[in-house]
């Protein structure tokens, strides 16, 4: 795609009842949002490359195009009301583009930080909120140095379009910087120090139009595989840990203006000081560890998403249950049958046609 004029401003519009929100990805989070927003009676179309989107499946309208397609952005644009997108890896031409037609919420500067690793901690630094150590690594030349004065074990992550474990490894004593530097694709990176976590958690927060933000119960996360396995709620954690997360979480969020749900996931440390958080990644997009909500709060954080990026007013978020949500993921979808018959057990299965190892096909959300 060609260069394109700086982003456009957002006009303030609201979305009324009729109206159609454009959904830039097919995926499973785009399809709980056209859910979500067609309870409120607002229409989607999803915008995606891939023929198979699940999304289509409950999306009134839908393109089948690149997202460097710019013929097709534009007739995209020109056919909805407001834009919105289910992951961060979104082109920034494409939603510049866009942007200068309808608007995108979250905006452009959301994209911007939570697109590139060292972008994004540098941003997190300074807002004075804590994160790993790091070093930026451009070659391996650079490994060793970076290494030494992190320590080891430390984590080599590509700057862009990780995710789920991809492109990133592990650095122990002994590494081979060249091996490790092709393990990642030999693309620009960042070393992260290791940092003692108790636990993983996440706070999923969502800011509307008018600036005001509801918060949900912190999520605690657990992961095999570098791909997210359980969430449990409520976190176990104090009290004034939870509210910080939540002020952490709003603190990222009234910094680049952002519109729609966000997701800030964080580690837990505990030491003789007490609790700290140190943050570690931001998720512009309502996130995996916020599907609890759907059978576990008083509103989803696909709701919660619509009514933002429409400039509705929030909902006060509330939770009426301890759970937890597990992942369906490769083959664990084939147990649908009895998960469906299992007292208390919340089903959710994404319309994916090809079960693939470690591919997310359902979730299950079990209320205690």
């Amino acid at each position: 795609m060609s260069a394109v004029a700086t982003a456009g401003r957002d006009d303030g519009r609201v979305l009324a009842p009729g109206a159609t929100l454009g959904i830039l990805g097919g995926g499973q989070l785009g399809r709980m949002i056209a859910l979500a927003a067609a309870r409120l009676g607002l229409r989607t179309h999803v915008y995606c490359p891939d023929p198979d989107s699940p999304a289509f499946d409950v999306s009134a309208a839908h393109t089948v195009a690149a997202y460097e397609d710019e013929a097709a952005l534009r007739t995209f644009a020109a056919g909805v009301d407001a834009v919105t997108y289910e992951f961060e890896n979104v082109p920034l031409a494409t939603a510049t583009l866009l942007s200068a037609i309808v608007p995108v919420r979250p905006g452009v500067r959301a994209l911007e930080v939570s697109q590139d690793r060292l972008v994004e901690k540098r941003f997190l630094e300074g807002l004075g909120i804590a994160v790993a150590p790091f070093r930026p690594i451009d070659g391996p030349a650079d490994l060793a140095d970076a290494a030494a004065a992190l320590g080891l074990p430390a984590v080599l992550k590509t700057r862009r379009l990780g995710y789920d474990g991809k492109g990133q490894t592990m650095l122990r004593e002994g590494f081979d910087a060249a091996a490790a530097w092709t393990a990642i694709g030999a693309a620009p990176a960042i070393l992260e120090g290791f940092v003692p976590f108790s636990l993983e958690c996440s706070i999923v927060l969502a800011r509307g139009l008018d600036g005001g933000t509801a918060a949900f119960d912190v999520a605690e996360n657990h992961h095999e595989h570098h791909i997210l396995r359980r969430t449990v709620v409520p976190a176990a954690m104090a009290p004034e840990t939870a509210a910080a997360a939540a002020a952490l979480g709003v603190q990222v969020a009234d910094a680049i203006g952002h519109v729609g749900v966000l997701t800030v996931e964080l580690f837990l440390v505990r030491d003789a000081s007490g609790e700290r958080l140190v943050a570690n990644e931001i998720a512009p997009r309502v996130h995996n560890s916020g599907h609890w909500t759907e059978d576990a709060a008083s509103v989803s954080q696909f709701e919660q998403h619509v009514r933002a990026v429409a400039g509705w007013p929030l909902a006060a978020p509330r939770r009426f249950s301890a759970v937890e949500m597990e992942n369906l993921i490769g083959a664990d979808a084939q147990a649908w049958r009895e998960i469906a018959g299992e007292p208390g057990a919340r089903l959710h299965l994404y319309g994916k046609r090809e079960i693939r190892a470690g591919r997310k096909m359902g979730h299950v959300n079990r209320l205690r």
